[in-house]
Formats: structure tokens, sequence, C-alpha cells
């Protein structure tokens, strides 16, 4: 395990935002969801894909807040733009979502 500053975690800009909308996402080649998360007031709503299938439906996620990496390049996967980036734990079942405990304003940062 690698130490960093604390400077450097303040970097990396991680976000609570709300799931509305989860479509799959067929054309790549890993079974993925296209998803959108609802921001709030700072950055709106964005939309990004996840492959988190193994675990979860569609209708299970729909207003689930989750924390994102929002400072992030958007990516390019296949036609569809990813504007930032879901955190998760790998299992030996599947990606687990990091969500929160407690319902929360979205845009708030994890500190």
């Amino acid at each position: 395990m690698s130490v960093i500053s604390w400077s450097d975690f303040e970097a990396v800009d991680i976000r609570i935002g709300t799931i509305i909308q989860v479509e799959d996402f067929p054309e790549i080649k890993n079974p993925s969801y296209k998803v959108w998360v609802d921001f709030g007031e700072e950055l709106w709503v964005k939309k990004t894909s996840a492959q988190i299938t193994g675990l979860y439906s569609k209708e299970e996620i729909i207003g689930k807040q989750v924390f994102w990496v929002v400072n992030f390049p958007p990516k390019q996967i296949g036609k569809f733009m990813s504007e930032f980036l879901l955190t998760w734990v790998d299992s030996p079942d599947g990606i687990i979502l990091a969500t929160v405990d407690k319902k929360s304003d979205n845009w708030k940062k994890l500190l």
C-alpha cells in the first residue's frame, strides 16, 4: 500500500448523486448499464456506464444514492460518453456499489 498526502486525497472529487435512470447497454462487450445520476444544483444530471448487472437490476438501483468521482475527464465507451466514475467494491459475486446508509443532499462531498 502506498501512502498519499491529504492534498492528494482532496484532489479526488467524490460526490453523492441519486440514480434517476438506467438502461441496458448491449452494444459493448461486458454486461453493463447506462446510468444517469442527478447531482443536484452544481452539475445537474450526468451519465456513465456501469458494469453492475451481476448484482443489481435496473429497477433496484433507481433512487439509490451513490458515491461518484466527478473530476475525471469524460471517456468514450462505444457510442456513449461516460461523464464520471462510480465507486465500488469488488466481491466474488460482482461489483457492489458504494452507497450511503442515510439519505443526504445530492452533491455533498465525501471527506
